[in-house]
């Protein structure tokens, strides 16, 4: 009996043993499956290292600890994969990794993975630690992952990930970071905010959250007792601060980064934040006085940065001891220099009306590294100022009044930077400035410099001993009164990038050694005294060239052929251009060559005319076909608004674009440029990067004369168009091939921009007289005005809008209303960046930033030869959901774009990246305006019914949603939205034939060859297709915006 105990004692070990084994086994071989399957997914792996993930390198009853970034816990079981930053590729299917049942940590950051985040990798309830960041995953994060429990660590930013935020993350009691950054992701920020319970880092930047940060403290306690760096920047976040209670229970908060969102009111005292370091504030709408306590030590900042708000005030001192980085630019500030700045390494001042005398500077005892007081209000010399240089990398005091000379020390500190331009400083330039070897950037423009250019054997005794060339890259001297040659020693400066010396009284021939500038890519000589030949042998490199105004001979090398003729003229009488004649030269060669160019003339205005009659019959047939059409399609009886507005103004023929068409180049300081546009036919046309909008109102007939800028007689202007070989009745918008020569305007008057100048933010800089110098190209016409694209000194690109004689407001409702457009920022808007209010009521103009891309109009309805492929589903669903975005943005600050259409959305770069323009332009006009851009967008098909109908049409939100669905619809059939679509139930336009569509179910007929026959998914499309027939329901049926954008981004692909 005592025998048989032990015997049941031991048999029960080895049968729990036997089990244990076996559970073992088991285990360990769903482990090897999981990975090897995970493996399946990744299809590039530069590094191999992934290559040793084969079931031939280990015992699939043991863990795969040889597999590259696997370990195992004590027990055997995979516990983490981290594969972080090896290059790998591929689109990896998370469902592998169910069967890895103890995984805690799966790092896959720095590749370039891509695939979708499933629902059920919530069922992952091991997971502590996941990090997806720096890949390519889309679409939306799955409401799941709020399920696992464990986990203190998720990473997903700088992904593509879109739509609604999930809620439920107050389930996440672990969490300590959370990091989200540079997503497509929104959501209510009061809603995350007080779900976060235990989060210590919080990175929401670069994303659409909304809403107001100022919350009651029930709901941000949680948050703020934990939380140490909080970044919500660049967002759409509004309202107030938050206020003094609020902020005393940021007890633990080390870093706050609020920047780029539109934050307003005052900030509050600041209490006790003892552990405060960072506080980034710049780019919202704050105003009121700056708080004493952030200048002082009883917060241990050290950066704070508060530019680009309306901050006002004096500042007195800064006390900071910790203080290395202060940054209070472009705001209001006024009064004096403060008296100290404490230990800063850098501090940046500019861009506000601080009025003071610059020595100032002396007192400050700060070990300054970089030092910006650019535009304000500034006297004094800096001659004296020699101490506070030895440290110096960046010294920028442009735009101030500065007077006096420059001292030579100047030359021998550690500086880099140096930017003095639009002073009244004088003398000499200091040699010490061309023998540094620190020094890259060298500004010193717009000021009365005198002398030589002090180059001649700087580097002489340098270049015997030192390996490469001085490390300067940019040079700028314009503007100044400078003799002398250009020295050969120019040469020396291998790393030039940009050289610019126009607008000084320099004279002999520009020296060949420019050819050894093999990085130089802006070249400015103009309007100096040169003369002899261009150098052969330029470098290739050359963006932008100009030396106009000069005295110049020979022939233009063939190098610098390409750059538009206002690089060479006006001046240089006897240069001979790329064409074969001299430009203005009186020799008996020049008047053989003059009666070449009117027998050009003569040809050109005869093709013209020609062109002119066919084009009248043609319209007088195409009108007589559409009546005959009308009648017999039973649209003579039609009273819809919209379908009347339509008809009324058709469009004429369907054109195609062959060539990307050289743009006319011309100068913004020209009467004739300020009379033409007074002539310019509303809907005439936008052309280049735009597509043409080609409605002309009943009985007005055009001559080649009143669509071009008026232009000298003896410089004609050659256009050309091509009609279609398809039917009259087109199937797609009417694009115009503007094959244009480039023009130069006799007159340089730079003082007849003698208005004002008034810039909506800070990032530009730059006078009236620059604008006015600018070489200019016609981007298009639109109801509004004309488009050019003016490229400033500096080489910066705008577009220039001058709009139409008397479509504008009074300058006092103009000047709040473009204010309040050019408050807006978004990713995906063109920005304005000022305006202009001339002396004369033709000078108008709306400057924003140039955007290197074709309108959506273009990629969808070009023909042959195509630039750009067919657009694919999920390429059409992007621009969908970022229109959408943006008009969300503009709707939640109260501005209706007023203008959608396929021309004013612009696609950039290889991802397609949508911008819209145009937006809000209705705010500026009267009400003759908006009635003239309404009829437009009826001709076109955008114009919602009940605008169409109102006897005082005004832009609304609704308004934007229908012209959305219009666009939606023409994303899905590639069809225009002014389309006569002949089918089973008579002719039709876009938005009736896709409604009858899906009224008679065969919705999918509607869609695209292009895209309905690949491997897309077609329940998609038919999602969009219902979106978009939601969007153009009766305005009291119709979905707001959000309502759109919500659906849009849970659209399944």
């Amino acid at each position: 009996m005592n025998l048989i105990l032990p015997l049941n004692h031991s048999l029960s070990l080895f049968l729990f043993s036997l089990i244990l084994s076996v559970v073992f086994v088991s285990s360990n071989e769903d482990d090897v499956r999981s990975l090897l399957e995970f493996r399946k997914g990744i299809k590039v792996d530069p590094l191999g290292r992934v290559s040793s993930w084969s079931q031939s390198n280990i015992d699939p009853n043991t863990c795969p600890q040889s597999f590259h970034g696997v370990t195992c816990d004590d027990a055997g079981n995979v516990a983490a994969i981290v594969l972080d930053g090896l290059g790998l590729g591929g689109e990896l299917k998370f469902s592998t990794l169910y069967g890895l049942k103890m995984l805690k940590n799966l790092s896959l950051s720095g590749n370039s993975f891509t695939g979708r985040l499933v629902p059920a990798l919530g069922s992952m309830s091991s997971l502590q630690h996941l990090d997806l960041s720096g890949n390519k995953f889309y679409g939306p994060i799955p409401t799941r992952i709020h399920e696992l429990w464990g986990l203190n660590y998720l990473n997903l930013s700088s992904n593509n990930f879109i739509g609604r935020f999930p809620s439920g993350f107050g389930n996440l009691q672990q969490l300590k970071v959370l990091d989200l950054h540079s997503n497509g992701i929104w959501g209510y920020i009061q809603d995350l905010v007080s779900e976060l319970r235990n989060v210590q880092y919080v990175d929401l930047s670069y994303n659409s959250f909304y809403g107001s940060i100022l919350m009651d403290m029930q709901n941000i306690s949680s948050f703020a007792n934990s939380v140490q760096y909080v970044n919500m920047s660049h967002n759409n976040l509004t309202g107030g601060f938050f206020n003094d209670d609020s902020m005393a229970l940021f007890r633990n908060l080390q870093v706050l980064d609020l920047g780029n969102n539109q934050i307003t009111g005052e900030l509050p005292l600041f209490g006790s934040l003892p552990n405060l370091q960072v506080l980034r504030l710049g780019s919202n709408e704050l105003h009121g006085l700056i708080p004493e306590r952030l200048l002082e030590s009883s917060i241990p900042l050290e950066e704070l940065d508060l530019s680009g708000n309306g901050f006002s005030g004096s500042i007195h001192e800064i006390n900071s001891t910790t203080l290395n980085i202060l940054n209070l630019s472009s705001n209001a500030l006024s009064g004096s220099l403060p008296s100290s700045v404490g230990k800063c390494l850098i501090v940046d001042l500019s861009r506000n009306t601080l009025s003071d005398d610059i020595s100032i500077v002396q007192s400050w005892e700060a070990p300054l590294a970089v030092l910006d007081l650019s535009s304000n209000k500034l006297s004094g010399s800096i001659h004296n100022l020699t101490s506070q240089f030895q440290s110096l990398t960046t010294l920028n005091i442009r735009n101030n009044s500065l007077v006096g000379t420059l001292p030579p020390v100047l030359g021998t500190s550690k500086l880099s930077v140096v930017d003095l331009s639009f002073n009244e400083l004088h003398g000499p330039i200091p040699h010490s400035f061309f023998t540094s070897m620190t020094l890259t950037n060298l500004n010193l423009s717009g000021n009365h410099f005198t002398g030589s250019i002090p180059l001649q054997g700087s580097h002489t005794s340098e270049l015997l001993v030192l390996p490469s060339y001085p490390p300067m890259e940019s040079l700028d001297l314009s503007d100044n009164s400078l003799t002398g040659i250009l020295p050969s020693d120019i040469g020396d400066l291998g790393r030039l990038k940009l050289l610019n010396l126009a607008k000084n009284d320099l004279l002999g021939e520009i020296p060949n050694e420019l050819s050894k500038l093999s990085s130089l890519e802006y070249l400015d000589l103009s309007n100096n005294n040169f003369k002899g030949k261009i150098p052969d042998k330029l470098p290739s490199s050359l963006k932008v060239f100009n030396v106009s105004y000069n005295d110049l001979t020979g022939p233009v090398p063939e190098n610098v052929r390409n750059f538009p003729i206002s690089s060479f003229l006006p001046g240089n009488n006897l240069l001979i251009l790329p064409n074969g004649k001299p430009s203005l030269s009186n020799n008996p060669e020049g008047k053989h060559h003059s009666s070449k160019s009117s027998i050009r003339v003569a040809i050109i205005v005869a093709s013209v005319g020609a062109a002119v009659m066919i084009a009248f019959v043609l319209l007088a047939y195409y009108r007589a076909q559409v009546q005959d059409f009308r009648v017999r399609s039973g649209f003579s009886g039609q009273t819809n608004g919209r379908d009347l507005g339509r008809f009324s103004r058709p469009s004429l023929f369907k054109f195609h674009t062959n060539v990307e068409p050289p743009s006319t180049s011309v100068s913004f300081s020209n009467d004739h440029l300020l009379t033409s546009n007074s002539r310019t036919l509303s809907g005439q046309r936008e052309f280049g990067p735009k597509i043409v909008e080609h409605a002309l109102p009943e009985g007005v007939a055009t001559s080649s004369a009143s669509t071009k800028p008026c232009v000298p007689d003896n410089h004609p202007v050659i256009s050309g168009r091509r009609s279609s070989p398809d039917s009259l009745v087109s199937s797609s918008p009417r694009f115009i091939e503007a094959i244009e020569k480039s023009v130069t305007l006799d007159v340089y008057s730079p003082d007849r921009l003698a208005g004002e100048l008034f810039f909506l933010d800070a990032s530009l800089a730059f006078t009236a007289e620059e604008l006015s110098r600018s070489p200019a190209e016609v981007l298009g016409r639109s109801s509004h005005g004309t488009l050019y694209k003016a490229t400033l000194d500096s080489g910066h690109m705008l577009t220039v809008k001058w709009l139409r004689v008397g479509l504008v407001k009074h300058k006092k409702e103009f000047a709040k209303e473009v204010k309040k457009i050019g408050s807006m920022r978004h990713p995906n808007i063109v920005p304005l960046r000022a305006y202009y209010w001339g002396t004369r009521e033709q000078e108008r103009l709306v400057l924003a930033d140039y955007v290197q891309g074709d309108s959506l109009a273009l990629h969808l309805y070009e023909t042959t030869p195509r630039r750009y492929s067919p657009l694919s589903f999920s390429q059409r669903l992007k621009v969908a959901v970022d229109v959408a975005r943006c008009l969300m943005y503009l709707h939640d600050r109260s501005l209706p774009h007023g203008n959608l259409k396929p021309t004013n959305i612009l696609l950039a770069g290889s991802d397609l990246h949508a911008c819209l323009t145009d937006y809000g332009l209705h705010r500026l006009m009267m009400p003759a305006g908006i009635a003239e851009q309404t009829l437009n967008l009826g001709a076109l098909g955008y114009c919602a019914p009940e605008l169409a109908t109102a006897a005082k049409p005004v832009p609304s939100f609704k308004a934007d949603v229908y012209a959305f669905g219009v666009i939606l619809m023409e994303l899905l059939t590639r069809r225009s939205a002014g389309d006569i679509i002949s089918g089973q139930s008579g002719a039709v336009d876009l938005t009736d034939w896709v409604r009858l569509c899906d009224q008679e179910g065969r919705g999918m007929d509607c869609i695209d060859r292009d895209i309905a026959g690949g491997e897309e998914p077609s329940k998609a499309m038919e999602e969009l297709l219902a979106i978009s027939l939601r969007c153009i329901l009766p305005v009291n049926e119709r979905p707001n915006i959000r309502q759109v954008f919500e659906d849009l981004c849970s659209t399944p692909v």
